[in-house]
């Protein structure tokens, strides 16, 4: 039987974000293996390894976790291996040399956002760039999922093969609904939220690089003009305590909620008026994705993975961190016609990132040659 392995730092991940994937295999007639840190139960998975990856690089524990790696990779002899993640992407890549000689092995490695970016830390460029570029040479197929990244990738990485895929894809399914006023009502109630209330929305964990602080600080200027704003914070994360924090020493708690992580994203969008995006850096947010499907305008701070999904003017705004977000807010406020125009627009530009959409482009790639080298 044909075997085909999947590889990430953590369980999590794949569980977040490859599941339908595991499934198209399995349907395929494949073996589905999974080489991952962390022990929770994996869906189409006929074979899991928990492997000690550490994120960082340069850790001990990697000399560890590659070796184990190498042993699964040549014991099993892969029709296809797909890493993903900079530490499980680097390492597959290594453990799997010997496999693409000597067994055709194909291996497919996914950027979900190179560490190193036009603006990224020069830490990021000295470390990560070289590895990348020397782990290229071992790659027969380099996904990207930004343009960024891809042009990129072309133009300064030796690979066979470079692709742009529309990310991971978006499972629509728990945004299907569409709900009745009453029902609208309903959520409101529940979160203590006025009919009348303007709602803001950021699903996200609460770490520094989401930067909910700008939200929370902008929140802060805007009551003084609008007393009636409702800022939805959905997630948890380390910075949880200090937002948490900041919020009563400000007297915010009335207008910013932390309602911790949801499975209620469909109703808490659904009474949203605009979605706010405050990340330093993304690759391809489903989070976004997940709003634009639901027909929301959305204001988005400038990183490489926003400026993929919004474009100024047409289904959001793009901003600069430094820029306040009250300009653009109250211009969607104040211009039901500019509102409604990038509701549209997101709604049919959501639909090239659903999930069935993005498993036909990778189709693509699983069926392509298998390496020579």
């Amino acid at each position: 039987m044909k075997k085909v392995l999947f590889v990430a730092t953590v369980t999590r991940h794949i569980n977040a974000f490859h599941i339908p994937y595991l499934k198209w295999f399995k349907e395929q007639g494949y073996e589905v293996h999974v080489a991952s840190r962390g022990d929770e139960p994996i869906e189409y998975c006929d074979k899991h390894f928990d492997i000690p990856f550490e994120r960082f690089p340069i850790k001990p524990s990697n000399i560890k976790a590659y070796k184990q790696l190498k042993n699964i990779i040549d014991e099993n002899k892969y029709e296809i291996i797909h890493c993903h993640t900079p530490v499980g992407g680097v390492l597959t890549r290594l453990a799997a040399r010997k496999a693409r000689k000597k067994y055709n092995t194909k291996v497919i490695y996914t950027a979900h956002g190179f560490h190193f970016y036009k603006g990224a830390p020069l830490f990021n460029w000295i470390i990560y760039y070289p590895i990348e570029k020397i782990c290229a040479r071992w790659t027969d197929c380099l996904i990207t999922i930004t343009n960024e990244d891809y042009e990129f990738a072309k133009k300064h990485l030796r690979t066979k093969k470079v692709e742009h895929i529309n990310g991971v894809g978006m499972n629509s399914e728990r945004l299907e609904k569409t709900l009745s006023e009453e029902e609208k009502n309903g959520v409101r109630e529940k979160l203590k939220i006025k009919k009348e209330d303007i709602v803001f929305s950021y699903v996200a964990e609460l770490n520094k690089n989401k930067n909910q602080i700008l939200l929370i600080k902008t929140m802060q200027e805007l009551k003084k003009e609008l007393p009636n704003i409702k800022l939805l914070l959905i997630g948890d994360g380390p910075l949880k305590e200090e937002y948490q924090q900041y919020i009563e020493n400000n007297n915010l708690e009335n207008e910013i909620k932390l309602l911790g992580k949801r499975k209620d994203i469909n109703e808490l969008l659904s009474i949203t008026n605009i979605y706010l995006a405050s990340s330093i850096r993304e690759g391809l947010p489903v989070n976004v994705m997940e709003a634009m499907y639901k027909g929301l305008p959305i204001i988005a701070t400038d990183n490489r993975g926003h400026r993929e999904l919004v474009h100024n003017n047409e289904n959001g705004f793009i901003i600069k961190e430094k820029e306040s977000l009250k300009e653009k807010i109250f211009l969607i406020l104040e211009n039901e016609n500019v509102g409604n125009k990038f509701g549209i627009n997101n709604k049919k530009k959501a639909q090239k990132y659903l999930v069935d959409r993005v498993i036909e482009q990778e189709k693509i790639v699983y069926k392509g040659e298998k390496s020579s080298e």
